[in-house]
């Protein structure tokens, strides 16, 4: 890990700049991959399948009997955990649900919104090296609340052409329509365009690698609607003298742990736990059995030394992480100063994985900066609110006058007419 100690102002863009590769060759290979999918469909997405996840498929459909064979091979222990955190997830979520309020604007001039689902909805949940079931239950959970018609999930099959068995029961639970065996650009493209298996749906939800991310983007400027521009997963410790050292370094490497361009970062005003975090991250190192993915992602992450906590939350709002973690003695106090970030987890005892797994909170949330601008994913994201008014013939002659003034001034004389002759009736 790269320790920085008093870093200038003048260094933190540099500093908090998140690992990339070279967009140039990978937005190039992006549009390759979509094209074909637009174009050939089925047989494009099972072709790179078999280059990408080295899997020869027949079929990108899930069947029934997948689904009842799935069921079967989790165990009841790890049932018991996901119907726990499904039950949380849904708990959390369905308090988020909308009530219309009409608001009579003026006498005779009633305003009001109507929450509608989307229909059709695309979920994309990141196999590669470790089986994201967690991700369905947060995608689909909020899903199946808002009330979407169709929910389609796509997830790369491992090297026997077979979806891990837990995203199965986990769909089967949340309420997932479909599932395809489908990975990374390609099933961003089918979902996006369409295939004589994958339906096209309405908007995208997942995250991914910056394939994926790119891909996402790239679907989004004519084709389908997308949650965020969510990309390799990141976590920040905001951290002082109380902290203490074993969670804080167990914390970056959960997050560590995810591949290689995750990004764990501490921003602390002790130098003397930046020395003992060093320490114990290289302890809880060696026994984790995805070390090598771990070692690899510390080589880009960083524990910074500030003079203070007031520029410590000034550094972190500039960084806006994906997922934020406060150990300090006033982390209340700190919380309310803090206006950039994805999801966050005040005090010792609230690790992020909390948030990942079971404490009901969506970890589906804005990377890379993003955190400034975007929100996580909420039940609001499976929706849309749609506007109606309804105006009396004593509420168009309350506002008609002020309608025909503006229309007027803005040249637009059919607009002016609109109101005209309604007043004159």
């Amino acid at each position: 890990m790269n320790i920085i100690t008093y870093p200038e102002r003048s260094q933190w863009n540099d500093l908090l700049r998140r690992p990339t590769l070279n967009t140039a060759t990978l937005r190039e290979t992006v549009l390759e991959v979509l094209e074909r999918v637009r174009t050939e469909g089925d047989k494009a997405v099972i072709e790179y399948e078999e280059k990408f996840d080295h899997v020869h498929l027949d079929s990108l459909t899930v069947s029934e009997e997948e689904f009842a064979e799935a069921e079967k091979a989790v165990s009841i222990e790890l049932k018991a955990a996901i119907m726990l955190a499904f039950n949380n997830i849904k708990k959390f979520h369905e308090a988020q649900k909308f009530e219309s309020k009409p608001v009579d604007t003026l006498p005779g001039v009633t305003c009001w919104q109507k929450a509608v689902a989307i229909e059709k909805v695309g979920l994309y949940v990141p196999g590669g090296t470790a089986p994201l079931f967690s991700t369905v239950l947060m995608l689909a959970t909020p899903a199946q609340i808002a009330g979407c018609k169709e929910i389609v999930l796509c997830t790369p099959p491992n090297r026997e052409g077979k979806i891990h068995p837990a995203i199965l029961y986990a769909a089967k639970i949340a309420g997932v329509s479909r599932v395809f065996k489908a990975g990374g650009v390609q099933a961003i493209g089918a979902m996006a365009y369409g295939t004589s298996s994958v339906p096209k749906v309405y908007k995208i939800f997942g995250p991914g690698n910056q394939y994926v991310m790119a891909a996402k983007q790239e679907v989004s400027l004519h084709d389908v609607a997308i949650d965020m521009p969510a990309g390799p997963s990141e976590v920040a410790v905001l951290a002082d003298e109380t902290a203490n050292p074993i969670f804080v370094a167990s914390d970056l490497l959960s997050q560590a742990e995810h591949g290689v361009d995750s990004q764990s970062m501490l921003i602390t005003t002790s130098a003397t736990l930046i020395r003992a975090v060093t320490e114990e991250v290289e302890r809880q190192l060696e026994e984790l059995p995805r070390k090598e993915i771990a070692a690899r992602s510390l080589e880009h992450s960083k524990l910074i030394l500030i003079d203070n906590m007031e520029l410590a939350v000034e550094m972190m709002n500039r960084y806006a992480p994906e997922h934020l973690i406060i150990e300090t003695k006033n982390y209340h106090e700190l919380a309310e100063k803090i206006v950039n970030a994805g999801s966050v987890f005040l005090g010792a005892y609230s690790p992020e994985s909390a948030g990942d797994y079971a404490s009901g909170t969506n970890h589906t949330l804005p990377t890379n900066g993003y955190a400034k601008a975007y929100s996580g994913v909420s039940l609001d994201s499976f929706i849309r609110k749609i506007t109606f008014q309804e105006i009396t013939k004593e509420g168009i002659a309350t506002i008609g006058p002020a309608i025909e003034v503006m229309a007027a001034n803005e040249y637009l004389d059919a607009h002016k007419n609109a109101v005209s002759v309604r007043l004159k009736m």
